[in-house]
């Protein structure tokens, strides 16, 4: 997106909740302005860019400053989000945005969107989702180059991933899946019963992209929780990755077409047990990585509880894969 010209002040960020100090837009800084969620993949994807510009520009004038508007309810529990500061390696200050006060002033309607504001505190540029780096990073060093002429700049930085290198394909995944009965698509052929306990059965044949319980569940609202060991959920879909927002403390078994996971597609919270499953530990509310892989194609995800209070929100599919070669 190009420089925004028109003479728009950003609002300032107003919080009862700060992870770090305050801060003020249009005291001199240029300040990059980034809503997130720790619990969105694409959000998450951007971090390294993020950590990268905090290296490479905060003594030159750069002040990052995140703002979290939650999705779930238990995001907005400021214990949880500074758990996932910490994680995550976030070290620019954060803003708890839980009434949304923040995101209305900016008219704001995307996980993540990033505002960069002058040393004036006038809008110039901005960028909704993940992508446009090159683009972005260049709008920084243009607004540096305002606020001091003779600052010495290095060059754009180069793509932290094949999939963000120019030629890289997307293709059209799974869309995000939730898994309660305000959003959620679920298979299941005898319909739902909602915030009850009750027994399903996963019928024999399957439709891809929708969700398919087996055994005793209760589907609320915003998530569906395993009342005891053993209760799965499957689905069949397209994507070259996939992650899932859990809570609960359980240890989930994860097959991929019926089988462990091989290891070349295991996402980051994946392990292997001593009897050969792939599991994944589930020890807070958070997002898993749960399949990875550079090739996009179909298949079916199988979860399995290996206790009882496992919470299950939202499965989000990643379609983007480096170029050919």
């Amino acid at each position: 997106m190009p420089l925004v010209k028109e003479p728009v002040h950003c609002p300032q960020i107003e919080s009862d909740t700060w992870f770090g100090a305050p801060v003020r837009i249009g005291a001199g800084d240029v300040v990059l302005v980034d809503f997130w969620d720790y619990t969105c993949v694409n959000c998450l994807n951007t971090l390294p860019y993020l950590q990268a510009w905090q290296a490479r520009y905060a003594d030159k004038g750069l002040q990052i400053v995140g703002v979290h508007a939650p999705e779930f309810p238990f995001a907005r529990e400021a214990g949880h989000v500074q758990r996932a500061i910490g994680e995550l390696g976030i070290t620019w200050p954060v803003a708890l945005d839980n009434d949304y006060r923040n995101w209305q002033a900016y008219a704001n309607r995307y996980w993540p969107a990033k505002y960069l504001a002058d040393v004036r505190g006038y809008l110039r540029y901005y960028h909704f989702g993940e992508g446009g780096y090159g683009e972005t990073e260049e709008a920084i060093q243009a607004l540096l180059r305002i606020r001091d002429p003779e600052v010495e700049l290095p060059e754009i930085l180069a793509p932290l991933r094949g999939r963000d290198t120019p030629g890289a394909v997307c293709f059209r995944p799974t869309p995000e899946l939730y898994l309660g009965y305000a959003r959620g698509l679920f298979g299941q052929q005898e319909g739902l019963r909602e915030d009850v306990v009750h027994q399903y059965t996963r019928p024999a044949r399957r439709a891809m992209n929708a969700a398919y319980l087996d055994g005793a569940w209760t589907v609320s609202r915003d998530r569906s929780t395993a009342e005891t060991a053993g209760a799965a959920l499957s689905v069949w879909y397209q994507a070259a990755e996939v992650n899932l927002v859990m809570a609960g403390t359980a240890e989930v078994t994860l097959t991929l077409d019926d089988a462990p996971v091989p290891p070349d597609r295991w996402g980051e919270d994946v392990r292997q047990a001593a009897d050969g499953r792939t599991v994944v530990p589930v020890d807070g509310p958070r997002m898993y990585r749960l399949v990875r892989g550079d090739r996009f194609g179909e298949h079916e995800l199988g979860l399995r509880a290996g206790s009882g209070g496992l919470q299950l929100y939202a499965f989000t599919f990643v379609s983007c894969v480096k170029p050919s070669t």
